[in-house]
């Protein structure tokens, strides 16, 4: 498959996401995009699962972060948040899969509320 096979004018495929860099509002790399969060219902990314911390991907926190609160930088090409390190360090987390339930919705609204995205 060529590399721009999941590339179609502004849509990408999700496998092209995940591992794509994630820059502080200083421009420097805070983490990387591990996976996304898809509303079953509507067909939105809801959430992106920021890998954070860790040595060499090794050890990482999983951070989800509102899809909202992200923007693509095609200079730094990848995706850019107003959240700086020292937020993130403080901002819900989970270790691996099974500490994070997704379908409890004060758990998300939780995340919301860190981030201050108004409930959809």
């Amino acid at each position: 498959m060529a590399s721009n096979d999941n590339e179609i004018g502004n849509l990408i495929g999700s496998d092209k996401v995940e591992g794509t860099a994630v820059y502080g509002a200083d421009d420097r790399k805070i983490g990387s995009i591990e996976r996304v969060m898809i509303d079953k219902v509507s067909g939105r990314v809801s959430y992106a699962v920021l890998g954070f911390g860790g040595i060499l991907g090794l050890g990482n926190d999983h951070y989800p972060l509102p899809w909202p609160s992200l923007k693509y930088d095609t200079r730094l090409g990848g995706y850019v948040t107003g959240v700086t390190e020292d937020q993130l360090r403080e901002a819900p987390k989970y270790g691996n899969d099974r500490d994070w339930n997704w379908s409890d919705i004060a758990t998300t609204r939780m995340v919301d509320d860190y981030y201050g995205v108004p409930l959809a």
